[in-house]
């Protein structure tokens, strides 16, 4: 054998990993557009002077406040009852009657089951205008066409509401599996048939969940919209804070917080029920109302033998058995409810026609918008407004981080921290910002400082439930391979779950300050800064050129910060 002293001796060589490819245009100028919005965040804070020590002069004012709150003055039971079912009565048909029509708008600005790209452009369309428009403007519009009264708010209402509804809608019937569509359309089924054999029921989970949760919202918005005429709760307790009637006003707060956090937990129930995250135990109730049923049919003794009754004769229904049962037991009631609701809302149509007649009367009062002499002010208004709804995301985003992360049960470090930490979540989301921001307008007076506070404090509960999601959503295949490699649970957290949950967590803070802006409009009306001010104002001295202006000045703010937040969404995703 032959050794060739000369060969060089063969070596173990790193293959070059290929160079990362570069951030295109778009991605850099995202990222770009997400640290200008840090920076102006942060120059918010310091602007509105958004401090400890400002905190500490407020001591005394806080100190003085709670000492006027008690003994708080609640009313007497019969006349709670009454507000409390005409509030509960009001929300409920507003937002029935947008799951009524956002289900057609979303149906038509769904990709899959539009009629054509005109129709699904124009519904579209109609879901981001009634999403950018405030629920308070439209009550300010209504209440002028239609006079004070339940109906103009159901309708404020339930107009914004499709703003939402239909967006969701939308998305849920765009992402569902479209082979049973296919069947029935190779079937010769008609586009109606279609729609309400395969469509409707697929997505009737989603469907009921996100009504729940504009349930929630409404509840919450009736309270603010009090302020303009909405009767109930809302109005009992604006008219005992402009009385400086604090024992009273106090003494409602506290029943509408109350009144949220149960609806809230209510609905969250039904909600993860309907989406299958209850597990259905079929040994206790369910498998009592089973034992029952069995009595109504007999059950198939196997193969292919088709299911007959006690009689003999064959069965072409589905059994009663619990699930249908409880789906029914489950219609009813909803029918019943929403019924109810309707009479109790108390309605009043007499003079609808007369009012539709006058229509044009009263729009032609709001045109051409006109700032008068106040454009200066009015820029000035729109901006703090703009800073409030900065600073209060960010400040909220700072809370809610590590709420969210200890209230993901894949993160915290037992399920007890996780269900306190829920439960804080949820009690938080209950908290109405109208009030929170009346609290602190007491404590600190008036200007953009309780504004933004209140609406920091409702970004915790909005922002830590996002959070928490996305990271209990992650792979988590992804987090046993760094696990594996030895890595710790801070390591493992930070390189796998929080780097998967990024682009969620990005979005979900676009979509904070989107909300706290339309917000931040709406709590300007108790005095709490920014443009809502100057809106409520110019509505009561009948200046509603100025009306018509500012409400202009907000659709296209909304609008904007929405576009910037979608395209920085799209490019980051």
């Amino acid at each position: 054998m032959t050794v060739l002293m000369g060969a060089p001796r063969t070596t173990n060589t790193e293959i070059p990993l290929p160079p990362r490819p570069r951030p295109g245009v778009n991605r850099i100028a995202a990222w770009s557009a997400l640290v200008v919005l840090l920076t102006a965040a942060i120059w918010s804070v310091a602007a509105l002077e958004i401090n400890v020590a400002s905190m500490v002069r407020s001591l005394d004012n806080a100190a003085n406040f709670f000492s006027r709150m008690f003994p708080l003055d609640f009313p007497p039971l019969g006349e709670l009852l009454v507000m409390t079912g005409q509030t509960l009565a009001i929300v409920i048909v507003a937002t029935v009657l947008a799951v009524v029509l956002s289900l057609p708008v979303s149906i038509f600005a769904a990709a899959n089951t539009t009629s054509g790209p005109v129709m699904r452009g124009v519904a579209r369309t109609i879901i981001v205008v009634c999403r950018a428009v405030p629920d308070l403007i439209f009550a300010i519009v209504l209440f002028r066409i239609f006079g004070l009264g339940a109906f103009p708010g159901i309708l404020a209402l339930g107009l914004h509401s499709i703003g939402m509804i239909g967006k969701l809608y939308a998305d849920a019937i765009e992402q569902m599996d479209g082979g049973p569509a296919e069947a029935v359309r190779s079937a010769g089924g008609t586009r109606v048939q279609w729609i309400t054999s395969t469509v409707i029921p697929q997505v009737m989970p989603q469907l009921i969940a996100t009504a729940l949760h504009r349930f929630d919202i409404n509840l919450r918005t009736s309270v603010l919209l009090g302020y303009v005429g909405l009767g109930g709760l809302g109005l009992e307790l604006a008219n005992a804070l402009r009385t400086m009637q604090y024992q009273r006003g106090i003494a409602l707060a506290l029943i509408i917080l109350l009144l949220c956090i149960a609806v809230e937990m209510l609905s969250g129930v039904i909600r993860a029920t309907l989406l299958g995250r209850v597990s259905t135990d079929r040994s206790g109730l369910l498998g009592f109302i089973d034992r029952i049923a069995a009595g109504w049919v007999t059950a198939p003794r196997g193969g292919s033998e088709p299911q007959r009754t006690r009689h003999g004769t064959m069965r072409i229904a589905p059994q009663w058995d619990s699930e249908r049962i409880r789906r029914f037991a489950g219609v009813a009631l909803t029918i019943a409810v929403v019924a109810l609701a309707t009479v109790y809302a108390d309605m009043d149509f007499s003079t609808l026609f007369d009012d539709l007649l006058a229509l044009p009367q009263v729009l032609g009062m709001f045109l051409p918008p006109s700032p008068q002499d106040l454009l200066d002010v009015l820029v000035e208004a729109m901006l703090v407004t703009i800073q409030i709804g900065l600073a209060a995301t960010l400040l909220g985003l700072v809370l809610a981080v590590p709420i969210g992360i200890f209230a993901a049960r894949n993160v915290a470090p037992s399920v007890g921290v996780a269900n306190l930490f829920r439960t804080i979540i949820v009690i938080i989301r209950g908290l109405p910002e109208l009030i929170l921001a009346i609290v602190f307008i007491v404590i600190t007076g008036l200007g953009p400082v309780p504004g933004t506070l209140a609406l920091a404090i409702g970004s915790v509960g909005l922002l830590g439930k996002l959070i928490a999601d996305s990271l209990e959503e992650t792979d988590v295949r992804v987090q046993d391979a760094v696990r594996a490699t030895g890595a710790t649970g801070i390591q493992v957290f930070f390189a796998a779950t929080l780097r998967q949950t990024a682009p969620q967590i990005i979005a979900h803070v676009l979509y904070q300050l989107d909300v706290n802006i339309r917000s931040a409009t709406l709590l300007g009306i108790v005095g709490a800064g920014g443009i809502g001010f100057f809106l409520i104002n110019a509505s009561r001295v009948q200046e509603f050129d100025v009306v018509a202006f500012i409400i202009a000045m907000v659709i296209v703010t909304v609008l904007a910060v929405e576009a910037v937040a979608v395209w920085t969404r799209r490019v980051l995703s």
